[in-house]
């Protein structure tokens, strides 16, 4: 008989349900039967900790005496900009956003950088950050600078809203020219001289639940340690991929945005991240339980990384051009074992996420969950699928005529 969310809930505030992480529900599946297992298990937590672009956090410092307008002004957090085309005092900082007179940039690829990102790790930390802002004045907002410090202890409001989270699958980059490239995926050596990929593989939310089956809008998630919630399908969100018979995406595929107040995040699951020669970004920890309603919500929990494939891209010519060409593919066991083997060559590989991270993310989860700290949320809408119609489309550009 199926279970319900709500049912599962009773069992959690009584301190009675069962939790496995998705490393160990296939062993217990494998053990136990899958009739047997869907009874008995109650919850299956996953996890997944990479370096995920397309995040930032919204600020409100309160108002200043007299007051300052802010935005449509500029405004600058450790000498990193941040968007202030909002209210007086709301700002927004994202991950990869650099110096204006950072002298390494992206632009010189033996050199780190420091950018949004790092700002969002030293506020979660609770470091005192710069604040630098100038405006144009009102007869409300006279204040035209502001320079001060800020802590993420004395400041209204800290949202971290992450656009684009928790890829379902990804490509490994590899690079066939005779020299060495700087992309986001990564250095890759020439001449096919490493590979290198980005999930969590079986342990990875969205492959956990392939076909959005209990993953939906106004889900409960870990999220930089602290709560958060699937506020939509992220941007890039492209469902119509090719799938394997049991629905495991051929390429990348889902994803989401994710909300939660930052100050009750840790510094430890959002970590500011240099990529050389290409820029900053904001490594994230996510983690997202999966109630098991019923037999088929678990068979999709039990796919191993021998079963996922990710394809392998050439990123020196053809990625660039948006034409992604398809050298071929490796499953995450593969990955995993250190090499692959690419047009009769041994190739080292290394992943930009953290497998035993993405383990101690969904231990994490589901002790919070065993403790009656962490209950399930229902959806209040699905996530697009396959049958959405929804896909990710090329920018079609038109050159811009100048006016005589």
């Amino acid at each position: 008989m199926a279970k319900t969310i709500a049912e599962i809930n009773e069992k959690i505030r009584k301190g009675k349900a069962i939790v496995a992480t998705a490393d160990e529900i296939i062993t217990i599946a494998r053990a136990k039967g899958i009739s047997r297992t869907s009874k008995e298990v109650d919850v299956v937590t996953t996890g997944t900790f990479g370096p995920m672009c397309s995040s930032g956090v919204f600020l409100n410092m309160g108002h200043t005496k007299p007051r300052i307008k802010i935005g449509g002004g500029k405004a600058y957090l450790n000498d990193v900009p941040v968007y202030t085309g909002l209210a007086a005092m709301d700002v927004f900082l994202g991950a990869t956003a650099l110096p204006d007179d950072d002298p390494k940039n992206r632009f010189y690829p033996g050199e780190f950088n420091y950018g949004g990102g790092h700002v969002i790790e030293e506020l979660v930390a609770g470091k005192d950050i710069r604040l630098v802002a100038t405006a144009y004045g009102t007869d409300c907002y006279p204040k035209k600078k502001l320079e001060t410090w800020i802590n993420i202890s004395n400041i209204n409001n800290a949202i971290l809203f992450n656009i684009r989270n928790a890829s379902q699958n990804y490509e490994v980059a590899v690079n066939s020219s005779n020299k060495i490239i700087y992309t986001y995926m990564g250095v890759l050596k020439p001449n096919f001289g490493n590979a290198n990929y980005c999930t969590s593989g079986q342990l990875s939310p969205l492959l956990n639940d392939p076909d959005y089956k209990t993953i939906g809008i106004g889900t409960k998630v870990f999220l930089g340690g602290g709560i958060g919630y699937v506020a939509w399908h992220g941007t890039q969100h492209n469902p119509n991929v090719p799938r394997t018979s049991k629905r495991i995406p051929l390429e990348s595929a889902g994803n989401l945005s994710l909300i939660g107040d930052l100050k009750q995040m840790e510094p430890s699951w959002l970590l500011g991240t240099s990529i050389l020669g290409y820029g900053t970004t904001l490594t994230v920890g996510v983690g997202i339980p999966i109630p098991i309603l019923s037999e088929e919500i678990l068979e999709h929990t039990l796919v191993t990384d021998a079963e996922i494939s990710a394809p392998i891209i050439e990123f020196s010519k053809d990625y660039p051009q948006l034409q992604p060409n398809i050298l071929g593919e490796a499953t995450y066991a593969e990955l995993r074992s250190g090499n692959i083997t690419l047009q009769g060559k041994n190739i080292p590989t290394s992943s930009l996420s953290s497998y035993p991270k993405a383990v101690e993310i969904a231990h994490i989860l589901k002790s919070w969950i065993e403790k009656g700290n962490f209950t399930l949320t229902e959806a209040v809408a699905p996530l697009p699928g396959a049958e959405s119609g929804i896909t990710f489309k090329p920018l079609k550009e038109k050159p811009i005529m100048e006016t005589q």
